[in-house]
Parts: structure tokens; sequence; C-alpha cells
């Protein structure tokens, strides 16, 4: 009898022992990024669009932040996008070809960021209105950390 209680205790431990290790992580490594802090997008800055062809900056002021992605959001009437240009607190520049056509409360597609994670000082959009109605578009900067 004492070895049957000895023998399962053994297969008791073992079996706990292995139930523990096979547990799946409670943390998905798609949603983590580096030190563990999942990816956040965070509103940059807010543009009235008129209605021609148009130049507007946004002056970025969230400088405590590295951005690795930056995405549009359009309200109240549509525009063309044509370009964008970044400017990073090193002094660099990234010009991104956009070319979308954006509908009133879309988004943008996605505009990756070259190189690491950078902070941005502003950016500057080059676009034009879709409709030529009483309403004019309004343009929102996200970016992504």
């Amino acid at each position: 009898m004492k070895n049957l209680a000895i023998a399962l205790s053994f297969v008791f431990a073992f079996s706990a022992n292995i139930s523990v290790q096979a547990a799946p992580s409670i943390q998905s490594p798609i949603l983590i990024e580096k030190n563990n802090v999942p990816p956040r997008w965070e509103k940059l800055g807010t543009r009235k669009v008129n209605y021609r062809l148009d130049r507007d900056e946004i002056w970025v002021t969230a400088r405590d932040g590295f951005f690795t992605k930056l995405k549009i959001h359009v309200k109240k009437g549509g525009i063309n996008l044509h370009k964008v240009v970044v400017h990073y607190g090193n002094g660099s520049n990234q010009v991104v070809k956009a070319h979308q056509s954006i509908p009133a409360g879309g988004q943008s597609q996605t505009l990756d960021l070259k190189g690491n994670r950078r902070i941005i000082t502003k950016v500057v959009f080059y676009y034009d209105t879709k409709n030529f109605s009483g309403r004019r578009a309004t343009v929102e900067l996200w970016g992504r950390h």
C-alpha cells in the first residue's frame, strides 16, 4: 500500500508539472511590441481643408512618443490626398506619395515611416477637395506608437 501511495504521488506531481509547462501564454506576441507596451494610435492634430488645391501643416506636439506609422481620418467632406511630407526631430524628412481618394468619414491607408521609431515635429499635406458642396472637410492626423 505504501508503494502505491508513493507511485500515485509521483504520477500526480509529474502530471501537474506537465500541465503547468503546457499552459498557453497570456500575452499575445502580435499585440505586444518592445518593452511590453501594446501599440496605440494617438491623435496628433486637425486641419480644415479649403475648396482648392491646398497645402497644410500640422505641428506635432506629442514629443514624448516615437511613431512608426501615420493614418489620416477625413470628416465632413472627401479629399484627394497627393503626398505627405513628414519632418522628424533630427532634421531629416520623408516624402510619402499617397495618391489616395478619401471619402467623407473615411481614412487613408496606413503610411509606414521608414527607419526606426522616430519623433515627428510636423507633417505637411498636399491635397485638394473632392466635392464642391458647402461642407469643408476636416483632416485628422493619427500616429501609431
